[in-house]
C-alpha cells in the first residue's frame, strides 16, 4: 500500500511551459545566445542548470560554472516575474487535496527553490506538501533519481512505499530507478507513446482521470 505521493511540478501540476521558455530565451539572449523553442521544451524537467550547460556545448561555448550560476538566478528572477502565466492543470487541487487524507504527499522539482517557493504561495498549493525538494538541493539531475531518493528519506518512507507524478521522460526515468511506482501524465510535452517507453505503472491524459484513484486504491 502506499504510504507518499510525489509531484512533479512543471507540466505536472502546473502549465509552466511559456514562462519557462521565455526566462530561458531572455537569459540567453542577454549573452548573445539562442536557441529553439524546441530545444528548450525537450529539456524541461532536467533542471536549469544542466539545460544552460547543454546548451552552451552546443552554442561550442565554454561550460564556464559561474556563467550558469548567472543564468540560472537571470531564469529564475524572469519565471517569477511570470508568475500570474502559471496555471495549475485541472483537477490538481482536487487530486492533492484527495490525497492529502490518506498519503504524505511532496514534491520533486528539478526547478529553482525560488521559483517553486513563489509559485506554490502564489498558486495556494504550499500547504498540501510535507516536504519541498527542488533541483538546488540536489547534485545529480533527473534521470538521476537522487531528488525522488532524498524526498522519501526527508518524509521517512520507503522508495517502494512512494509514487510519483511526471510529465517527462527524464522524470519517468527517475521514479522507475529510485524504485518507486510511477503515474506518467501526458500534461508536459512529451506523447503517451514516449513516455510508456519509459515503463510507468500508468499513463492517464490529465489529472481527472479515474483510473489514478483505482490504481492507488488497488496498491
Amino acid at each position: 500500500m502506499f504510504e507518499a505521493a510525489i509531484f512533479d511540478w512543471d507540466g505536472t501540476l502546473a502549465d509552466t511551459r511559456h514562462p519557462i521558455v521565455v526566462s530561458f530565451h531572455q537569459a540567453l539572449k542577454e549573452i548573445g545566445l539562442d536557441v529553439s523553442t524546441e530545444y528548450i521544451e525537450r529539456r524541461i524537467g532536467i533542471g536549469a542548470s544542466d539545460t544552460f550547460r547543454d546548451i552552451l556545448r552546443s552554442q561550442n561555448q565554454v561550460v564556464d560554472e559561474q556563467l550558469v550560476k548567472q543564468l540560472v538566478a537571470r531564469k529564475s528572477e524572469i519565471q517569477v516575474e511570470l508568475a500570474n502565466e502559471v496555471q495549475l492543470f485541472p483537477g490538481a487541487t482536487e487530486l492533492l487535496a484527495s490525497l492529502q487524507e490518506k498519503l504524505h504527499v511532496a514534491l520533486a522539482s528539478m526547478n529553482n527553490r525560488i521559483v517553486i517557493g513563489h509559485l506554490l504561495k502564489v498558486k495556494g498549493v504550499a500547504d498540501y506538501f510535507e516536504v519541498v525538494m527542488t533541483g538546488d538541493r540536489v547534485s545529480r539531475s533527473k534521470p538521476d533519481p537522487e531528488i525522488f531518493l532524498k524526498t522519501a528519506e526527508a518524509l521517512g518512507i520507503f522508495p517502494q512505499r512512494c509514487v510519483v507524478f511526471e510529465d517527462s521522460i527524464f522524470g519517468v526515468k527517475a521514479a522507475k530507478s529510485a524504485g518507486m511506482y510511477c503515474i506518467a501524465v501526458t500534461t508536459g510535452v512529451y506523447s503517451a507513446e514516449e513516455l510508456q517507453k519509459e515503463n510507468p505503472d500508468l499513463v492517464v491524459k490529465t489529472l481527472t482521470d479515474p483510473k489514478i484513484a483505482f490504481f492507488i486504491h488497488v496498491k
